[in-house]
């Protein structure tokens, strides 16, 4: 039972089914992108507790894929004492689907670098938390995602807005911001993870990305970073999805500093927007198929680059409740290039509908790629990845 179905859950249920599995596809509104290729539908606000435990009274699932934060996740610890296997554990989804939870896991307990932060319920335990940080801050909703509710501030007229978009981006009924340090970092990247239950923890080559108010635009892979750099973030991964518990893929986030410090950001429980990049041929597995063979637990006998990516996203220039128009011609007269239209039943204007693949030789490096991504993009609905709306 696939809890959330977006374009990854989409993703994750096609790797599924190629493996001959029966998938209940769950979301908040019919026909959501994963719906299209599961074998059953339930339509139910997933923060209904009570909605949440008739579908699995209902369908008696062996296992549980959440796929989003808007989750009662508090249940799933309940279905785990019942013997449904929760993906990738109760414990993992209940901790990163709040950033209070695993910042003070990642900070506290384990004692990974991480921007300096606070949190706030009201304007005025943020108007000081904002005075001892400094500007920029960067603020963010406890529970959000795809970047609802982020922005950076750059002065104390922005403080009233940045608390205000916090508060209205906020998932759930968590209202809560946290306010963080702005790292003046040199890139982003992503450090795919797999946990298994009989082996090893695993690590995809690492993905670089730009991110625009906290979502993705562009990715690719692999992305250039010092021996040294990536043992670091291998270990911070290794400890933080350790202590989380469970088996299943993980997107974890990082910042690197101009002087090459490596520093925690966030983390996914889930296959990760960025590593959509994998859909085209980098790795010799996708992030999707990997985290289907973790959480069956079946081998996974390496993770080996086969190609250089890059990913750019189609944003819809439009409101729409009706399906868009694509333009597809232009962008597929390019070579080793492959385009996913998500399917999303209604568009508005910003909103994530497709992604263009690219993928060349190792030897020949991303640069080029992420250009010939970005402009076959462009052409699909007429928008840049890196339109702001």
């Amino acid at each position: 039972m696939l809890l959330g179905s977006g374009e990854l859950g989409k993703e994750f249920v096609i790797a599924a089914k190629r493996a001959g599995q029966y998938v209940i596809a769950c979301d908040r509104y019919d026909d959501a992108p994963a719906m299209q290729v599961a074998d059953e539908r339930e339509i139910f606000s997933m923060l209904d507790g009570d909605a949440l435990d008739a579908a699995v009274r209902k369908h008696q699932p062996d296992i549980i894929v959440p796929e989003i934060e808007a989750i009662r996740t508090e249940r799933l610890f309940d279905y785990e004492k019942l013997g449904v296997q929760v993906v990738p554990s109760a414990r993992a989804v209940n901790f990163t689907m709040n950033r209070r939870a695993i910042r003070d896991l990642a900070s506290r307990e384990l004692g990974l670098r991480t921007a300096k932060y606070f949190y706030a319920k009201t304007f005025d335990e943020f108007k000081r938390a904002a005075d001892e940080i400094g500007f920029p801050c960067v603020v963010k909703p406890l529970m959000s995602s795809s970047g609802h509710g982020q922005s950076y501030v750059h002065n104390d007229d922005e403080l009233e807005q940045a608390f205000r978009e916090a508060m209205e981006g906020s998932r759930g009924d968590v209202k809560e911001v946290i306010i963080e340090e702005f790292i003046d970092f040199d890139s982003e990247f992503t450090l795919l993870t797999v946990t298994q239950k009989n082996g090893p923890t695993l690590f995809c080559p690492p993905i670089g990305h730009v991110q625009k108010k906290g979502d993705y635009r562009e990715s690719w892979q692999p992305y250039k970073i010092s021996d040294e750099a990536l043992r670091q973030a291998q270990h911070m991964a290794e400890e933080v999805t350790r202590a989380l518990t469970g088996a299943g893929i993980w997107g974890v986030e990082f910042f690197l500093t101009k002087q090459g410090e490596v520093i925690f950001s966030e983390l996914s429980p889930r296959p990760h927007d960025t590593g959509m990049v994998t859909l085209g041929h980098t790795t010799n597995l996708s992030e999707f198929e990997l985290h289907f063979r973790a959480v069956m637990g079946l081998p996974i006998a390496g993770i080996h680059l086969e190609h250089a990516g890059a990913s750019a996203v189609v944003l819809s220039p439009v409101d729409s409740h009706t399906p868009l128009a694509y333009n597809l011609e232009e962008a597929l007269l390019q070579d080793r290039t492959r385009i996913r239209i998500f399917g999303k039943p209604e568009a508005h204007i910003g909103r994530r509908m497709g992604v263009v693949l690219c993928y060349g030789d190792i030897e020949e490096g991303t640069d080029g790629l992420r250009e010939k991504a970005k402009a076959a993009a462009k052409t699909i609905l007429g928008t840049d990845p890196y339109s702001v709306f």
